[in-house]
């Protein structure tokens, strides 16, 4: 619930209510039911609408995994999603120009879906819905973290609204502020970075023919195109686009008019929907690989970009998320079964252990996949044309790669 003033202490306190944020604070509160931990949600910025928590709940889309779906029916929020998201039952990968192309489909894998799109903005308004009835949680939407010190016993902030100031204790505090975290800066958190010198332009859109629930990514040498489903709205036939650019050429895109715009998209993309008919409001973003030397200190955890951000080519980021937020729940609750602090370094030592494998492998698939799909080297046009053949005609390559794409093979 919304509150103006906090309490002294709180078991759990979460900075950053977006996707992961909200998302870590009802899987917390589904997880332990009437033994919930007390909980407070440090929100920077000011909400939308009543309906949403914060700005990332906007009209971008996120590709959520069939492992992420698993995850939701777990926390019994699926069957309130569902209706909401399009599911993905075939993915078509293409090379533009260059031969070598391949399809993977649902029967293929034996699964009801590949994966499923959402809208932001809905998935905000679920999230948030189930939230604001929680008697666990508490939410301090503006505010700001202007101190963090560590205690004994955890942390003890010192937190801003518009008009006052607290100091609030906590057993845990989790970060899940975005990959320009502010307590990071403070805490003297050093990220390992890597520019790949491109932008996502994402944006919906709409085509003249229905997309029959099949995602396309499509290399190009600027960078990837993926073109995933949307639920029809209105008739419309829509599709949420992530376009990955040379910086310098999603300088020129974003200042093109919308026909012009749309002529060099379905120049790039062709016609598999038919015509482009129209686009929606565009977001551009500086794609870069970067992850936090340090997830944990006592009384502290790390969790999405905060922790690690990843190159949207294969939609990894938020799925890796739901799976790190999975397995900390699970090891916090088996803490509290066995009455050990959440903030202590045993706790979350055993939490970055059970996911350090999971996050290098996805780490490793998204910057190769990066790299080798965006390169110009006649070495990696080479290897990518070997990739794609392999992908069409070797068995165990395909059934790999959509297990990761999948988010079903934390483990080979």
């Amino acid at each position: 619930m919304d509150i103006t003033s906090p309490d002294n202490s709180y078991e759990i306190v979460i900075v950053g209510g977006g996707m992961v944020g909200a998302s870590f604070a009802y899987a917390l509160s589904q997880s332990f039911g009437g033994t919930c931990p007390s909980i407070l949600v440090v929100e920077a910025s000011a909400p939308l609408s009543d309906k949403f928590l914060q700005p990332s709940f906007d009209a971008r889309s996120t590709a959520l995994s069939f492992g992420s779906r698993q995850i939701f029916e777990a926390l019994n929020l699926w069957q309130i999603l569902e209706p909401q998201v399009s599911a993905i039952h075939e993915i078509h990968v293409s090379d533009k120009g260059r031969f070598g192309s391949t399809q993977l489909t649902r029967e293929e894998l034996s699964v009801e879906a590949l994966g499923y799109v959402v809208e932001n903005a809905d998935l905000g308004a679920v999230l948030n819905e189930k939230l604001k009835v929680s008697n666990h949680i508490d939410f301090l939407i503006p505010a700001s973290i202007q101190q963090i010190s560590p205690t004994p016993g955890g942390m003890d902030l010192s937190i801003s609204t518009e008009s006052k100031r607290f100091n609030v204790s906590a057993n845990l505090v989790v970060l899940a502020d975005g990959g320009r975290s502010p307590i990071c800066k403070q805490l003297g958190i050093e990220q390992s970075k890597e520019s790949y010198q491109q932008h996502a332009i994402i944006t919906n859109i709409t085509f003249e023919e229905p997309h029959n629930n099949i995602a396309f990514e499509r290399f190009t040498e600027n960078g990837p195109l993926a073109v995933l489903p949307l639920r029809e709205f209105e008739g419309e036939n829509r599709c949420s686009l992530v376009w990955t650019t040379a910086e310098r050429e999603s300088e020129n895109l974003m200042g093109l008019s919308e026909s012009g715009l749309i002529s060099n998209l379905q120049a790039s993309f062709g016609n598999r929907l038919g015509k482009l008919t129209s686009i929606g409001e565009k977001f551009c973003f500086p794609l870069s690989l970067s992850i936090a030397k340090e997830q944990i200190r006592p009384g502290l955890v790390l969790l999405g970009n905060v922790a690690h951000t990843l190159h949207p080519v294969a939609g990894q980021g938020l799925n890796l998320a739901l799976r790190d937020i999975d397995a900390l729940v699970t090891i916090l609750k088996t803490a509290s079964e066995n009455q050990q602090s959440f903030g202590s370094m045993q706790t979350l030592q055993t939490y970055v252990n059970s996911q350090k494998f999971d996050q290098q492998k996805v780490i490793s698939f998204t910057d190769v996949l990066t790299k080798l799909f965006s390169s110009k080297k006649l070495a990696r046009i080479a290897t990518r044309k070997f990739g794609l053949l392999s992908l069409e005609l070797i068995p165990a390559v395909r059934k790999r790669f959509a297990e990761q794409a999948m988010g079903l093979s934390r483990k080979f």
